[in-house]
């Protein structure tokens, strides 16, 4: 298990809007994202993350403190 990696996805989800948002998209694209930057997940990681609700993730978001957070300046534009 790599619960350090782990924990980085989940406070990306938390704290970074434009990952979110590309997470809420396709969260397995996501992931391979991130498992090309070194962000190494098992198999069983991968689907239970990729599980997570989006929704869910957004209102946890929102309720964290927005200095804390990665604002996504370019509103999703690509």
């Amino acid at each position: 298990m790599s619960q350090p990696n782990v924990e980085r996805v989940v406070g990306l989800l938390v704290t970074d809007e434009a990952f979110r948002r590309r997470f809420a998209a396709d969260p397995q694209a996501a992931l391979r994202d991130l498992a090309g930057c070194g962000v190494r997940l098992t198999e069983c990681e991968q689907q239970a993350l990729a599980n997570l609700d989006p929704v869910e993730l957004a209102r946890f978001a929102e309720s964290i403190d927005p200095r804390l957070l990665k604002m996504d300046l370019k509103g999703g534009a690509s």
